[in-house]
């Protein structure tokens, strides 16, 4: 959430800024609202403090023993009148902090101008693409003949957009979280922490996922307001919500494996074949909460950090700039990983690493102090490091062979029991 500093300061600036995220700010809205709540919180104070007036007045009239009955139909009066005028206040806050719930994250100044994907701007790019002696196949041909990837049986169990690994695909899987999740550990210094899977609401509003995106999201539980989580980033970000943290601790870097849990609402008729996007799907996540003045150094860190387990799989991909109009909801600035598919002949996303400044830190009161400072609130960022269906997919067409053979990256041959191959159809 921004600062509500920018509604009583310059609406047009805020809008301009906001236009470069695609987002047209009510500005007139704003700007009434917070004069009516202004008014009925004058209002509201003026009653009170003539209530009080009128009460201390009555306790020196029943001290002199003078009839107090009028001024007590007085301060009942003033009592209706300032509940009325709480009321008021109430419901315009309400409204006005309902509609800044809204409003996204204010995009960097270097964030390039653009309205979606092909309008981000590449910083640089990692390997070369593979040349084949043979017309490569997508992962689903791959793997068809073998049955280790299972759509139907998946869809039977389920529905569209899920899928049953088997034999040496389940292991792949479980090689990469492992790996992913030993890289960051030992190389990168971050924390492992396991987080319950089901949010309530309060944890999705934190991380800027409601009430914005409620129709991307698994209700589970309508009455309680529980929800599968949509990526590791809300339970791991809002460990510390609510939370004063001392300066020391910072910065706090958690890394986390998890299933996410999304209903693509938004991605109707994209993307139906394969795993590239499921309902449900692996991801490592890395989460950082940092000093303000570190977040900058923090981003470019976790960025590389991401990428040290492309280059370790040797995969080739490439990071851009997000654009402000395919940059999300709470971040400020994302670089986003694209890794290489052969049967796309394209990179496709692998990986985001998204700086939110202090949007989500504000939304879940996430402050940190220095000695006996007054507290002010951190900055959190966070990635994936990476994907796991992604990689999987990726080390499937880039690793195979003809024959139907996929070689093993070095990296996950030790998780894999030292195997150099995998069978994908008989």
């Amino acid at each position: 959430m921004l600062d509500q500093k920018w509604i009583r300061g310059d609406l047009d600036d805020l809008a301009g800024r906001l236009l470069k995220k695609g987002f047209e700010l009510d500005a007139a809205y704003l700007s009434s609202a917070e004069q009516e709540r202004k008014a009925a919180q004058t209002q509201m104070e003026a009653l009170q403090s003539e209530r009080n007036r009128s009460s201390k007045t009555i306790g020196q009239a029943k001290a002199k023993g003078e009839d107090i009955e009028p001024l007590l139909a007085e301060v009942a009066t003033l009592g209706e009148r300032l509940e009325a005028e709480k009321a008021k206040f109430e419901a315009v806050a309400s409204e006005l902090q309902a509609y800044l719930a809204t409003i996204p994250n204010l995009p960097d100044e270097d964030v390039p101008d653009g309205t979606d994907e092909a309008d981000n701007a590449l910083v640089r790019t990692w390997g070369e693409p593979k040349t084949f002696q043979f017309e490569p196949l997508d992962h689903v041909d791959l793997t068809a003949a073998g049955g280790a990837m299972d759509f139907d049986v998946a869809a039977k169990l389920s529905q569209s957009r899920f899928v049953v690994l088997r034999g040496e695909l389940a292991q792949l899987q479980r090689a990469l979280i492992q790996f992913m999740l030993d890289v960051h550990v030992q190389e990168h210094g971050y924390e492992e922490v396991y987080v319950p899977f089901i949010v309530n609401s309060d944890s999705l509003y934190g991380t800027g996922q409601l009430p914005k995106f409620v129709e991307d999201q698994f209700r589970i539980d309508a009455e309680r307001e529980l929800y599968l989580i949509p990526t590791a980033e809300v339970p791991v970000t809002n460990i510390y919500r609510d939370a004063i943290i001392n300066d020391s601790e910072l910065p706090l870097k958690m890394v986390c494996h998890s299933p996410c849990f999304r209903s693509e609402a938004g991605s109707y008729g994209r993307d139906t074949r394969g795993m590239i996007r499921q309902h449900q799907f692996e991801k490592v996540e890395l989460v950082q909460l940092v000093r303000p003045e570190d977040s900058d150094d923090a981003h470019e860190a976790l960025t590389q950090h991401a990428e040290a387990i492309l280059q370790k799989l040797e995969l080739p991909y490439r990071l851009v700039n997000l654009c402000g109009g395919d940059l999300g909801f709470s971040a400020a600035k994302t670089y986003d990983l694209e890794v290489w598919l052969p049967s796309q002949q394209t990179y496709r996303e692998i990986s985001s690493c998204s700086n939110f400044r202090d949007f989500q830190a504000r939304r879940m009161q996430a402050r940190m102090r220095a000695g006996n400072g007054k507290p002010e609130l951190v900055h959190t960022l966070n990635g994936s490091g990476v994907a796991v269906g992604r990689a999987l997919v990726a080390i499937l067409e880039n690793y195979q062979e003809a024959g139907g053979q996929v070689a093993v990256p070095s990296v996950l041959q030790p998780y894999l029991g030292g195997k150099t191959h995998l069978l994908m159809r008989d």
